[in-house]
């Protein structure tokens, strides 16, 4: 049967089941709910139209979006902020920030995945998650609160472009290349998604190639086998010392060193489980391809990031005056630093130009996302009309105009110090990431219990692991982290206004984007939608068919397939997926 209201295909016994609102019971006798059409209304939940022909393209394959994914988390914050990191906590609290960090977005990479999975409509995004499983407003303000950081993030790559060029030659005026870089972004997202695509998987690989090979590299120092000879092994963190105890000696100031690296190092992690998932929203087969790249994007992001802390804090002293602290030049990144210090000749130049692509990848990935949060707020009636526009590639141009308007905040760096910009838009940035994960956490668990009440949960065709536990725990962590986020400004005698505007300055916007809503355009005051009114089942039957339409052809690509027969391409396939 065909739903007029959502343009989506049901079955027969779903339809029946929305225009009744009763429950029913299952085979094993847990009660099935089912929504009631009179009292929750697609006005209420609005949601977007799959077959609209003005809508975005699949034409992204798994190893494009797992690459997008890492290759948005591979950028400046881990080749350059993982150096403010160190000069301002030491590297044992590095280090312990990425785990306690990798598990938090581990939990939230999992939640969004098996959502994701369940309902992979085309033009999927957090939002319409956050909308349709908790709060119609609070999916509005998780929205814009998504689509001002991903453009902001722009800015902020395109602003590493400037302090990363500083390395090489500092008397060309910085405009001149971040003009160029800006230009390649938005030119590149003009492109179809499957160009985009292809070209920012072979951008990524160079980056994770490269920090492969710096890890690799920091492994050789450690043990002496550089130029140099000096086996520093963990010298550095007997002196200066493994804690820096910036604000106060102690037990008290260890703590303080931890907790401030745990808020440092979000920024380095921030929206990479968000690009996946946009990325998702335009890939073929998703019921297949996400729960893989799921899978493979937590663990690499993992390793990356706890693997090169341990190697920047054993090869680095956290008080090297070239480290990104202050107003110090931040063009040298810690792992160009260390390789210098150990007598490696050539080697930092080509560090450092995989650094600019890096940041170049970055940019893309967060211009492409910004103007697909876009598309889907105005789809969904959320923003200006003009904005719901696609050309014949599946491109929304008049977003992607916006958004490139709003990256230019990059060119702050043309009157300002680059460290002081490029720690300013951090910071924006970090939080609103911070904000938009714990949306997602909340949209899980009304969707959870909606599943287990309508005895789905056990069906569902994406199932993690310590569930619902590691999103309590990334509820409190990532909440905690966004409410202490500028705590040090509260100290006696560290008051300063700069700092504490830039700490908290994203918090206001979105509880009154969120109230405001609320206030103005629902008509429910309600702070949650109640389980039973969650809508379920809306989609789904095109889905479930368009799955398994996909398994099949999948099953028989790999009965006539011949390539994995070849030992390397199997080990590329496994590194790679």
């Amino acid at each position: 049967m065909f739903d007029k209201k959502t343009s989506t295909t049901v079955s027969v016994h779903e339809e029946e089941a929305l225009e009744s609102g009763n429950s029913s019971i299952n085979n094993s006798g847990v009660q099935q709910l089912s929504y009631d059409g009179t009292d929750y209304k697609p006005s209420e939940a609005p949601e977007v139209d799959e077959d609209d022909i003005n809508n975005v393209h699949r034409g992204m394959k798994s190893r494009h979006i797992l690459l997008i994914g890492i290759g948005g988390c591979i950028g400046t914050g881990l080749f350059v902020g993982t150096g403010a990191n160190l000069a301002k906590t030491g590297p044992a609290p590095l280090l312990m920030s990425y785990l306690l960090m990798s598990f938090a977005i581990w939990s939230v990479m999992n939640n969004l995945s098996e959502m994701a999975t369940y309902l992979p409509l085309k033009g999927v995004s957090i939002s319409g998650f956050v909308s349709r499983y908790a709060d119609d407003s609070l999916g509005f303000a998780c929205g814009y609160n998504l689509f001002y950081t991903f453009a902001i993030m722009v800015a902020t790559e395109v602003t590493a472009v400037g302090l990363i060029i500083e390395y090489w030659n500092d008397d060309i005026h910085i405009a001149i290349f971040m003009t160029v870089f800006l230009a390649a972004i938005v030119i590149l997202n003009f492109l179809p998604n499957k160009y985009f695509g292809e070209m920012e998987f072979w951008f990524a690989l160079i980056k994770v190639l490269c920090i492969l090979g710096l890890i690799v590299t920091g492994i050789v120092i450690f043990f002496g086998g550089a130029p140099s000879r000096d086996r520093i092994g963990f010298r550095y963190w007997k002196n200066p010392g493994a804690f820096a105890e910036r604000i106060t000696p102690g037990a008290g100031g260890r703590f303080l060193d931890v907790w401030t690296a745990l808020i440092l190092s979000g920024f380095s992690f921030i929206l990479g489980p968000e690009l996946i998932i946009t990325a998702a929203a335009e890939a073929k087969r998703p019921r297949y391809n996400i729960p893989k790249v799921a899978n493979s994007f937590i663990w690499r992001i993992m390793f990356f990031y706890i693997a090169g802390s341990l190697v920047v804090g054993c090869t680095v002293p956290y008080n090297h005056p070239r480290l990104l602290s202050g107003g110090s030049n931040a063009s040298a990144s810690p792992y160009v630093i260390a390789i210098q210090s150990a007598g490696i000749k050539v080697l930092p130049d080509i560090i450092n130009a995989c650094i600019l692509t890096s940041a170049w990848s970055a940019g893309n990935a967060y211009m492409f996302s910004g103007s697909r949060m876009l598309l889907q707020l105005a789809k969904v009636g959320q923003a200006p009309q003009i904005f719901n526009r696609v050309n014949k590639y599946g491109v929304p141009w008049t977003c992607m105009i916006l958004v490139s308007a709003i990256s230019c905040l990059a060119y702050l760096n043309v009157s300002a110090g680059s460290a002081k910009v490029f720690t300013w838009l951090s910071n924006l940035c970090t939080i609103s990431g911070f904000i938009s994960w714990l949306c997602s956490s909340v949209a899980f668990l009304r969707w959870r219990k909606a599943m287990i009440l309508q005895g789905r949960w056990d069906s569902r065709p994406y199932k993690t692991a310590l569930q619902p536990y590691a999103t309590y725990y990334a509820l409190f962590l990532l909440g905690m982290v966004v409410l202490t986020n500028g705590y040090d400004v509260f100290i006696k005698g560290r008051w300063d206004t700069a700092t504490f505007i830039a700490a908290y300055v994203t918090i206001p916007p979105f509880v009154i984007l969120w109230l405001g809503h609320k206030f103005f355009f629902n008509k429910h005051k309600r702070l949650l939608r109640p389980v039973s009114e969650i809508d379920l089942v809306t989609g789904l039957q095109a889905v479930e068919a368009e799955a398994e339409k996909d398994f099949f052809e999948i099953e028989q690509e790999r009965a006539t397939s011949t390539a994995f027969n070849n030992p390397f391409l199997r080990a590329f396939h496994y590194i790679l997926y």
